[in-house]
């Protein structure tokens, strides 16, 4: 087991119903931001490259799904995409995110349960390092994806630890055979924080959404 680099990162990992999570995080937010950037945390800004590569800036509103502090909003929105929205379960991360002025609406609400927006309202959506462990279920796919208009994008991370105990490699073919989505890209697995944390590897997909 890799020494994990602060306490509260452990308890976070360590966090086994809804309840202990949302405690963990609202107890870190003030300090998410420099704990996690000093230990090289890059998934919110790695996945701005698989974004700019497949949603053109004038596709329509972008939902960073498990924004947290809203790391990705301000980047994104330097990328040219002007209407990004943002939800997520804690109160005192999205209170966070929402001082970053790039945000046009955020919204609280759990991954794994129905979303508060109607059908087909996002030209894509993006999700990093929320499939992990403890947080949200492979089941948050099927609804990410109702609110996602056809010819939009999935882009997430899974971390490898959960791919298939948490079922993310059988949703991903449901979804598929479902004719939901289709499959544009898979990356090899890689590291989720540059400097410390060496243990914590994901793989990133891509999918068009179809339906």
């Amino acid at each position: 087991m890799v020494e994990r680099s602060n306490d509260e990162l452990e308890q976070v990992y360590a966090a086994s119903t809804p309840g202990e999570l949302n405690a963990a995080y609202a107890g870190w937010a003030e300090g998410y931001d420099r704990d996690t950037l000093a230990a090289g945390y890059c998934l919110p800004f790695q996945v701005l490259a698989w974004v700019a590569r497949y949603v053109k800036q004038d596709s329509g509103p972008l939902l960073d799904a498990g924004c947290g502090s809203g790391l990705s909003g301000p980047y994104l929105s330097a990328l040219g995409y002007s209407h990004i929205e943002g939800l997520d379960f804690s109160a005192e991360m999205l209170q966070l995110a929402g001082t970053r002025d790039a945000y046009s609406e955020l919204k609280g609400a759990t991954l794994g349960e129905e979303l508060p927006w109607d059908d087909n309202h996002f030209a894509a959506f993006f999700c990093t390092g929320v499939f992990t462990e403890g947080h949200a279920p492979s089941s948050s796919l099927a609804e990410l994806c109702r609110i996602t208009r056809p010819g939009g994008h999935a882009i997430f991370t899974v971390r490898d630890t959960i791919f298939h105990s948490g079922g993310f490699d059988a949703m991903l073919a449901e979804l598929a055979g479902r004719g939901v989505w289709r499959r544009l890209e898979q990356s090899p697995s890689f590291r989720a924080f540059a400097l410390d944390e060496p243990d914590v590897l994901v793989t990133a997909h891509v999918f068009e959404v179809l339906a």
